[in-house]
């Protein structure tokens, strides 16, 4: 079963217990797909108001893209998982032998290549979420100006998540080139939204401390 197709309940209990997924990866994914909902919310409380009719067209917009970055980032949830399976698998190889060893070390490089996939395209999909959030923060409507903080805060809880994910993957790869890469990525992401959804959180409430 896909995991947004299961309870909230039954997620936190798979989450909760010792299995290895779903893990931090899901977890962060779960927390963009959050962020991205909230954002489409905000927008929906927008669109159609005499108040906001300046900004119609732009939140109309907003509507189908945040849509689709929360079907994206609960798509990312199985994708991680699907991606740590084999991972997790090649950690219980044998290693008795120089033979196992070799063949260990080969199957390790490629599921880490592989697994460090999912968490990357989550810091992806949270840079094309801020600029709607900041956008939601700055023209939707006031009544729901807090739920774009919120947004923004969950945007960057699902970046520092899939970052650390980022980083503990490329850790164990032979690669060094391809493990620098992705990490110089992963740190440009997060240096860079990371600070914005910072501020669209510390902007929002400044204008709710008034």
């Amino acid at each position: 079963m896909a995991f947004r197709d299961q309870t909230i309940d039954s997620f936190l209990t798979e989450l909760s217990s010792k299995a290895p997924i779903p893990g931090g990866g899901g977890a962060s994914a779960l927390a963009g797909a959050l962020s991205a909902a909230l954002t489409h919310m905000v927008a929906a409380l927008t669109v159609g108001k005499p108040k906001y009719a300046d900004v119609e067209e732009e939140m109309q917009s907003l509507l189908t893209q945040t849509e689709v970055l929360t079907n994206r980032f609960l798509a990312l949830m199985d994708e991680d998982a699907e991606a740590f399976e084999p991972l997790a698998q090649a950690y219980r190889l044998p290693k008795d032998t120089d033979a196992d060893k070799a063949e260990k070390a080969r199957v390790m490089e490629a599921a880490l290549k592989s697994a460090v996939q999912p968490p990357i395209q989550i810091m992806e999909t949270c840079a094309l979420a801020v600029p709607l959030i900041a956008l939601c923060a700055e023209k939707g409507s006031v009544v729901a100006v807090s739920d774009a903080g919120v947004a923004a805060s969950l945007c960057r809880a699902a970046l520092e998540g899939a970052s650390l994910n980022v980083l503990i993957n490329t850790q164990g790869m032979q690669d060094k080139a391809y493990a620098e890469s992705l990490n110089r990525r992963a740190h440009e992401l997060l240096a860079l939204y990371g600070a914005e959804t910072e501020k669209i959180y510390r902007e929002v409430s400044a204008r709710l401390s008034k």
